[in-house]
C-alpha cells in the first residue's frame, strides 16, 4: 500500500502537458500591367571661353566677348575672333559650345522620339490573357499577359508549436 501511495502522490505532482499550436495558411496573387510612360530630361547650353596671351573681338569692338542670342530656351553663342597678342609670345585659348535641347511647344507622346538629348518611353502594358488563381490546397495557376505585364503567385504555410 506504501508502494502505491508514493507512486500515487509522485504521479499527482507531475504537471500535465500543454503545448500551443498555431497554423496560419495565407495566398495571394498580384497581376500588374504597365501604364504608358515617358521620362525625358533637357540638356541646357554651356558656354566657356579662356585664354591667356589673345586678343579677343567679336567683330566689332576689340576686347569683346560676344553675349550671343537666345531663341527657343537654346543660346547660339556670336562669333569671337582671337588674335595672338605679341608675335612669338605663347599664347593659349579655348572655347567650348554645348548646344541646349529646344523647348519644346508640347508633351511629348508615348513612343514618340522629341527633342530631348535623354529620353525614355514604354507603351501600355496589354493584358492579353493574364490570370492567377491559387486553390485552398495551394495550387497556383499563373498565365502569362502580354508585353507590359507581371504576375506574382505565393502561397504561405506557417507551422508554430510553443
Amino acid at each position: 500500500m506504501k508502494k502505491a501511495l508514493v507512486l500515487f502522490s509522485m504521479l499527482a505532482m507531475t504537471a500535465p502537458a500543454h503545448a500551443d499550436i498555431t497554423h496560419k495558411l495565407s495566398s495571394s496573387v498580384q497581376l500588374t500591367v504597365n501604364s504608358a510612360a515617358t521620362q525625358a530630361t533637357r540638356l541646357g547650353s554651356s558656354y566657356s571661353v579662356s585664354g591667356s596671351g589673345v586678343n579677343t573681338t567679336d567683330g566689332t569692338t576689340a576686347g569683346t566677348i560676344s553675349a550671343g542670342t537666345i531663341t527657343s530656351g537654346v543660346m547660339a553663342p556670336g562669333t569671337i575672333a582671337a588674335t595672338q597678342a605679341s608675335n612669338g609670345s605663347a599664347f593659349s585659348y579655348s572655347a567650348t559650345y554645348m548646344q541646349a535641347d529646344a523647348v519644346p511647344t508640347s508633351a511629348p507622346s508615348v513612343g514618340a522620339v522629341s527633342n530631348f538629348s535623354s529620353q525614355t518611353s514604354n507603351a501600355a502594358g496589354s493584358a492579353g490573357d493574364l490570370a492567377g488563381t491559387i486553390t485552398s490546397a495551394g495550387a497556383m495557376t499563373i498565365t502569362a499577359g502580354g508585353a507590359g505585364t507581371s504576375a506574382t503567385g505565393q502561397f504561405v504555410q506557417e507551422l508554430m508549436v510553443k
